[in-house]
């Protein structure tokens, strides 16, 4: 997996069917990865994560909720997430339906 940016060491990812960019009508597959980071982000779809390994914390609302293997959270649309993992994490997402095309915005990444 390849760094979102190359400012963003930590925080890996790919994209397994496609690019969210513009509108869709599908679901997207990502995989994740966070080594002591996190980021926020608000979106305009959904966004649940199945944690694969390690730890994750999702914090949305006011909501927090810590993730281990094999467990998900989903983040509503039109909302602010905040993922981090304090040691390391690993996670499968998918993206949904995103049909206005609008696009994620305030972006923040942070390490631990």
């Amino acid at each position: 997996m390849q760094p979102m940016k190359n400012e963003w060491p930590r925080l890996r990812c790919r994209f397994i069917n496609a690019d969210p960019v513009g509108a869709w009508d599908d679901f997207i597959l990502m995989e994740w990865e966070l080594d002591r980071c996190g980021w926020e982000d608000f979106h305009p779809h959904s966004e649940t994560a199945v944690v694969v390994e390690g730890e994750l914390h999702i914090e949305c609302d006011g909501e927090s909720v810590i993730l281990g293997p094999g467990d998900s959270a989903r983040v509503n649309p039109h909302r602010t997430g905040r993922y981090w993992a304090p040691v390391y994490a690993r996670m499968v997402t998918t993206y949904g339906p995103n049909p206005d095309g609008l696009e994620s915005h305030s972006f923040r990444y942070f390490e631990i």
